[in-house]
């Protein structure tokens, strides 16, 4: 190319750029519009008590399968075992219009009024665990906690072949848990050759049990077998025999068989056997997504249970027949 072309191109080329400049600049091009966000599903989680294994890992359950729709935004409140505060919680639920509340109450009376007033409000409620009084509820999910308890007492009565003196200690008996834990325990154990010797409410704390437990031992100084109406608490009985030296002659059943817990006791010879009692955390999050959707869901879903004793404990337990 000749100097002169090349001049002519780059005067060209400027001249161009001089003219594109005093043009007003042309206005930058829409951004293409983008849909409006949809707001999240809001689903509030009254938990009564966070602190305690087995409700953290229903809440750990509930978040995990929450996880799985973004849709969901899951909110939780804690009522550290008080029943007013988790009346509160429900309160600002409704208030709030969450689009569904998920409860697992402290106790069964004090929150039948709150959540009925949910249900009132057009909010469809799953209760969890411990029931509610009444049928003003959308849908309750747990496992039977009387068919737990009766099969916690006949598994006993096979292991003490006919007699034994027994220590019993119940969760908080207001609780219908607890209520059911017990009635069907007792209904396995009706042979007279079985003696409850020594029976104390615990309020679901292990340390109550620790004591409660030493207090059994102090009092007596035959004692078979303690039948505790969560893992924790028999865990802590376990403690106070061990510390009199006496948990090689007495047999500890428990419930829950959380992993790290019940199901760990029992692989370790802490416990002989454990009671699966299931959070149902995952299966909530399945049933509040039917309801969202305007499906038909039934008033009441069980959810299986398993035992684990050190035969099987290895292969996961043996379904509840």
């Amino acid at each position: 190319m000749s100097r002169c072309t090349a001049i002519g191109i780059c005067g060209l080329a400027l001249l161009n750029l001089a003219s594109a400049g005093c043009r007003p600049s042309a206005s930058p091009p829409a951004e293409p519009q983008r849909p409006p966000q949809k707001k999240a599903t809001v689903i509030g989680v009254s938990q009564s008590n966070a602190g305690e294994p087995w409700h953290e890992q229903m809440n750990k359950n509930i978040q995990a399968a929450a996880q799985k729709h973004p849709e969901l935004e899951v909110v939780f409140q804690d009522a550290a075992d008080d029943p007013l505060k988790q009346c509160v919680d429900v309160e600002k639920f409704i208030a709030a219009r969450v689009k569904l509340i998920i409860i697992s109450p402290t106790q069964s009376q004090p929150l039948t009024e709150p959540v009925a007033k949910a249900i009132d409000a057009k909010i469809p409620v799953i209760v969890l665990d411990r029931a509610v009084i009444g049928d003003k509820y959308t849908c309750f999910l747990g496992a039977d906690n009387k068919k737990i308890g009766f099969a916690a007492g006949t598994w006993l009565a096979q292991k003490l072949g006919g007699k034994g003196k027994i220590v019993e200690l119940e969760g908080l008996m207001t609780s219908t848990a607890a209520q059911d834990r017990h009635s069907g325990f007792r209904a396995a154990i009706r042979d007279p050759g079985y003696r409850v010797i020594f029976e104390a409410d615990i309020q679901w704390k292990q340390d109550r049990a620790r004591e409660e437990m030493a207090a059994a031992l102090s009092q007596s100084s035959e004692i078979d077998a303690v039948y505790a109406h969560s893992d924790q608490a028999a865990y802590g009985a376990y403690q106070a025999a061990k510390a009199a030296n006496r948990e090689k002659r007495i047999i500890f059943v428990g419930i829950d068989a959380l992993p790290r817990e019940g199901v760990a006791y029992v692989a370790q010879g802490i416990l002989d056997a454990s009671f699966e009692y299931p959070t149902g955390g995952a299966e909530a999050i399945e049933t509040a997504l039917k309801i969202l959707h305007g499906e038909t869901v039934p008033k009441r879903i069980p959810l299986r249970s398993r035992v684990f004793t050190k035969e099987n404990v290895a292969h996961g337990g043996d379904p509840l027949e």
